[in-house]
């Protein structure tokens, strides 16, 4: 026989049922566990910020403009120009000079034992290669040298037709090289292959193209028309970017390295067109008609 302080209940009594405290639902995610997330959440009517990494331009009016600050390691980025093998170079030498200085091995300290013997040559930037696809001319060395390009870094490649300029700038991209390819004949469906495989590589990829081209689609993320402007700048419009549209143009500073330090301060600026001097208007000399002349009598 139980206690009466632990007696059961009679039929008569109701009995209280107590059900399980319902479950508390999740806590949201604190501000700073969704830093990680920011980088992939995109609103359209704002410049997209992305989590992948991304290459410095050299130009600090163009790195606000580009999605992330800088060209996407990660994507296809297409340069529309109206002449080939010129303003490109202007415009990508900033980055790639800091593309090869970024991997180049720290220079080991000298010591006493080591100052006697013959000094080992710096290695070469090989780490890091450029890949010229079917350029319009033949790479000046010296000028790419003037950019800070190493000469030992650069691989050119000569295609017969625009179907082995494609596969080799595929290939490029797939073996994560740096890719500069003129590709004057591509087609948007082939555009998108190299996009495609470009996801995968950690290194920039470049093609040149056609101005006339700027009103073809394009699976490439990020789209630019580069045209000559005043002086020794560059007049650059974004056509396609993640984010809103970009309005006007950009007047980038692009004075080649070899070229500037020879360049005074009046030569820097763009110069005035000169003002045509006007042409004195001349009357005509008027020539007398042969019925007016006088009829000489014999």
């Amino acid at each position: 026989m139980l206690p009466a302080s632990v007696a059961s209940p009679s039929l008569s009594m109701p009995v209280a049922l107590h059900s399980p405290a319902p479950a508390m639902p999740p806590r949201p995610p604190a501000l700073e566990d969704t830093a990680g997330l920011q980088g992939r959440l995109w609103r359209g009517n704002s410049l997209g910020r992305t989590a992948e990494p991304v290459l410095a331009s050299g130009f600090e009016a163009l790195d606000a403009e580009l999605p992330g600050g800088g060209w996407p390691l990660r994507a296809v980025t297409e340069l529309l120009t109206p002449q080939a093998g010129v303003l490109e170079w202007r415009l990508l030498g900033p980055a790639l000079r800091g593309w090869w200085a970024g991997q180049a091995p720290p220079a080991p300290r000298a010591s006493a034992r080591s100052a006697s013997r013959r000094p080992r040559p710096a290695p070469s930037a090989l780490l890091r290669s450029l890949l010229l696809i079917n350029p319009p001319h033949i790479p000046h060395l010296p000028g790419l040298q003037g950019l800070g390009l190493p000469a030992s870094a650069l691989v050119w490649v000569t295609a017969r037709t625009p179907a082995e300029s494609l596969w080799a700038a595929e290939q490029a991209i797939k073996s994560q090289v740096t890719v500069l390819a003129w590709l004057p004949e591509a087609r948007p469906e082939q555009v998108r292959r190299l996009q495609v495989a470009a996801l995968g590589s950690s290194a920039p990829a470049f093609l040149v193209r056609p101005e006339r081209q700027r009103t073809q689609s394009s699976a490439a993320p990020l789209r630019l028309v580069v045209q000559p402007g005043e002086g020794w700048a560059l007049d650059v419009h974004l056509l396609k970017r993640r984010g809103p549209a970009h309005e006007g143009w950009l007047a980038l500073p692009a004075i080649p390295g070899a070229v500037e330090p020879l360049l005074t301060a009046a030569r820097r600026q763009p110069q005035p067109a000169p003002t045509p001097t006007p042409t004195p208007i001349t009357p005509p000399t008027e020539r007398p008609d042969a019925l007016a002349r006088p009829v000489l009598h014999a």
